[in-house]
C-alpha cells in the first residue's frame, strides 16, 4: 500500500548580524523544505546567502518567510501598513531571496507567511487576498503553504496558487483553528514528547484539535516546528522518525507531483 505524502517544514535563518538564532545546520539535515527570513524580521544578505547554500546541500527545498518589516519585534508585532504596502513588503522579500537563491544555482519554490502577518492574513479576507495576489504576480507556480482553515488558504486557492496546508507541532490552537495567542501560558509547546504528541492527535483525527478538543476537519500536507525554539532539533527528529515510519516524507514540491 502506498504511504501518503507528507512533508516537515521549518522556519530557519532567523539570526542576524553576529546573533545566532537556532541550529539550522542540524535542522536542514532533518526537514525536507525550509522557510527562509528575508531580513525584514530576522536574516540578512550573509545569513540568507549561507542558509541557502546548506539546503542546496540537504536537498532542502526553499521558502521565502516574509513578514512585516519589525527586526526589534521579530515581526510578532502588527503594523498599520496598507494593501498596497503589504504587497510591497511580500514581493520585495521574495524577490530578495530569489536573487541569493539563483545565484547559488537553486530557486524558491514556496512562500510561507511568518509571524503577525501571518496571523494577520489568517482572519482578514483583505491582507489574505492582497498577499496571494503579491504572491501570483511574482510567480503563479510558488506553493503557498499556508495554515490550514485560514483565510489565507482560501484566498490562495482563488488567486491559482498550489497550496499546501500545515499545522503546527509546537504551537496550540484556539476552537476556531487559530493559533494560541503566544501571551497565553502553555500555547508554546517546548517539550520534544508533547510536541510529536500534539501532531500525532491532529494527523490521526483528520484535522486541526483545540485546547478544549474541538476538531475541526482539514487536509493536512505539512507539519512545522519552529526554528526559534530551544528543543527544535529533538522535536523534529521525533517527528521524522515517527513520519517516516508512517507516511512517505517529502518536500514540497514532491507533494504535487
Amino acid at each position: 500500500m502506498t504511504k501518503v505524502k507528507i512533508n516537515l517544514n521549518a522556519d530557519l535563518g532567523e539570526g542576524y548580524g553576529a546573533w545566532k538564532m537556532g541550529d539550522d545546520l542540524n535542522m536542514l539535515s532533518v526537514v525536507k523544505s525550509a522557510n527562509l527570513a528575508c531580513g525584514f524580521h530576522a536574516s540578512d544578505p550573509l545569513i540568507m546567502r549561507n542558509t541557502v547554500r546548506l539546503a542546496k546541500k540537504n536537498q532542502v527545498s526553499i521558502g521565502a518567510h516574509p513578514s512585516y518589516p519589525d527586526l526589534q519585534g521579530f515581526g510578532r508585532r502588527v503594523l498599520n501598513l496598507t494593501l498596497e504596502e503589504i504587497q510591497s513588503v511580500v514581493i520585495y522579500q521574495i524577490g530578495a531571496l530569489q536573487a541569493i537563491t539563483n545565484s547559488e544555482g537553486y530557486s524558491v519554490t514556496h512562500v510561507k507567511i511568518h509571524g503577525a502577518l501571518s496571523n494577520q492574513a489568517c482572519i482578514n479576507q483583505d491582507i489574505a487576498k492582497a498577499i496571494s495576489q503579491a504572491i501570483y504576480s511574482v510567480d503563479r507556480s510558488l506553493i503557498l503553504l499556508a495554515p490550514a482553515c485560514s483565510q489565507l488558504e482560501y484566498e490562495g486557492r482563488k488567486a491559482g496558487l498550489p497550496i499546501a496546508l500545515e499545522i503546527f507541532a509546537d504551537r496550540t490552537y484556539d476552537s476556531d483553528g487559530q493559533l494560541s495567542s503566544r501571551s497565553i501560558p502553555g500555547s508554546v509547546i517546548h517539550e520534544p514528547q508533547v510536541c510529536l504528541q500534539h501532531i500525532k492527535v491532529m494527523l490521526e483525527k483528520g484535522g486541526i484539535v483545540s485546547t478544549n478538543g474541538h476538531l475541526i476537519k482539514t487536509p493536512i500536507h505539512s507539519i512545522c516546528v519552529h526554528g526559534d525554539n530551544p528543543n527544535s532539533v529533538k522535536s523534529a527528529k521525533l517527528i521524522h522518525e515517527y513520519l517516516a515510519k508512517h507516511y512517505q516524507l517529502v518536500s514540497l514540491v514532491d507533494l504535487f507531483t
